[in-house]
């Protein structure tokens, strides 16, 4: 079971700006392995707490994201850790998804970081009910197929990327053809063409003096 929860900053009619975490420590394991590019983990530094993800549209940035997103995040993690919630000036970090670094030797639901400066903090004084309070109005329980929905962002992905590449294949060739062009104009190219060229006989045939041919080309 996986509970879903709308921050302040929630895109109505989309999953931008979710928040989501998992039930128990096992269900930790799904969510480690079946996040996405674009989550956030969230986690009650040193102490033991929920693993609670923010789903971010596409372009958003971990350093950027709006406030009560950040905020909302942060009071649900405090929220939801045993000695976190009774605890004052709790420190939350937070990192993407693919920072997350699982090993044969860890614990069921532990993890480390790949790169320990990709990982912010964020303080939180006190608990605040009022955020809380909203946040569990918007709860939902849901059982997803973890494995597949990733596989379907992850094809969507490789299609986006693969149209990208088309598109941007055919502006280099259109480029490339329009500077072509323009070399070919400026060279003259177009005028020198074997059906357009006269030979010095065929003007000789054609004429009978210079005055008749000057007479023709006025």
């Amino acid at each position: 079971m996986v509970f879903y929860f709308y921050p302040r900053c929630h895109v109505p009619n989309t999953e931008d700006f979710m928040i989501y975490m998992g039930k128990d420590k096992y269900e930790n394991e799904d969510l480690i392995a079946h996040g996405l590019p674009c989550d956030l983990w969230f986690h009650v530094d040193d102490m033991s707490s929920a693993h609670v993800y923010l789903r971010l549209p596409d372009g958003c940035d971990m350093r950027d994201i709006p406030a009560e997103a950040l905020e909302d995040c942060a009071q649900l993690v405090k929220q939801n850790s045993i000695q976190g919630c009774k605890t004052n000036n709790v420190t939350i970090v937070y990192t993407p998804w693919s920072n997350l670094k699982k090993t044969a030797g860890m614990e069921v639901g532990q993890v480390g970081f790949h790169d320990q400066a990709a990982v912010l903090k964020v303080k939180v004084d006190r608990k605040n009910n009022e955020i809380i309070n909203r946040l569990e109005k918007t709860r939902q329980e849901r059982h997803p197929d973890l494995a597949a929905d990733k596989e379907v962002y992850m094809s969507q992905v490789r299609q986006q990327r693969r149209a990208e590449e088309r598109a941007a294949r055919a502006e280099q060739k259109a480029a490339k053809e329009d500077r072509k062009k323009q070399e070919d104009m400026k060279s003259y190219k177009h005028i020198m063409k074997d059906e357009f060229m006269v030979s010095n006989k065929e003007l000789k045939d054609k004429y009978a003096s210079v005055e008749e041919m000057e007479d023709d080309f006025m």
